[in-house]
């Protein structure tokens, strides 16, 4: 199983400085990349054409889309498509991320529509899972990560191949604050995560790639991803450098 080391660009970048970004990273990253890494950029939707381009020439990497919409057409102003995003050169998806939850309000059900659209569409997805820090307080971690991942899954095909959906957990407080789950915190929750994979795809499911998100940075990132069922890591600020984030590809 390749660790997956995904970038989230959120709303950052311009066509040229993400197109500059992703062709640096290929140049700094490329020729050293281990056979066990795989790298994804998602960029905004207006560089997406631009960073595929450049991410295409080297083996390994690969670009996604941040959010689509569950039609593949329609009076849907605004919106994108799976479809869109293929043609424009994605493979992958993003759903679930704590701010499509907490900020613009996405509840389970439509990111768990929106999983298995994107996949029976053709992209491969990312799910985002994670507890705010009042539900961590409350002790209501494993209570969060089972329902929304219940959710987020109901409706994907129990015979998907394990290699296109991830899961990331990526607890809230964690996300842009500088504050970094500890190594037992994250040891605990990304067994939890595995113990509801296998309990709905069965075996099937160690191969799943778990990543976490949540403040990585190139310090951080070898410590973590040596964790077991750490698969990976979905990085936000430290991913906008193309040297940082080199850095965290090859750490």
């Amino acid at each position: 199983m390749k660790k997956l080391m995904a970038a989230n660009w959120k709303m950052f970048k311009t066509w040229e400085e993400a197109r500059s970004t992703a062709q640096e990273l290929v140049e700094l990253a490329a020729t050293q990349l281990p056979e066990d890494r795989e790298v994804l950029i998602f960029p905004p939707f207006t560089a997406l054409k631009g960073v595929a381009d450049a991410l295409s020439s080297a083996n390994g990497f690969s670009a996604g889309g941040q959010d689509y919409y569950v039609e593949e057409e329609g009076a849907f102003t605004g919106e994108i498509s799976p479809k869109m995003l293929l043609d424009v050169g994605a493979s992958y998806g993003l759903t679930g991320h704590s701010e499509r939850r907490h900020v613009l309000g996405e509840d389970d059900a439509y990111i768990g529509a929106k999983t298995a659209y994107g996949l029976a569409s053709g992209l491969k997805v990312v799910l985002c899972i994670g507890e705010k820090i009042e539900e961590r307080k409350g002790g209501k971690v494993e209570e969060v990560l089972e329902r929304q991942m219940r959710e987020g899954l109901k409706d994907v095909p129990k015979d998907i191949t394990p290699e296109d959906i991830s899961v990331a957990y990526e607890p809230v407080w964690a996300i842009g604050t500088g504050e970094v789950a500890g190594p037992e915190e994250i040891l605990k929750a990304h067994a939890f995560t595995r113990k509801i994979l296998i309990s709905i795809f069965g075996e099937k499911a160690n191969d799943m790639r778990i990543l976490y998100g949540g403040s990585v940075k190139p310090a951080n990132c070898a410590e973590i991803i040596a964790l077991d069922n750490v698969d990976g890591v979905l990085v936000g600020g430290a991913s906008l450098l193309s040297e940082s984030f080199s850095q965290i590809v090859l750490a």
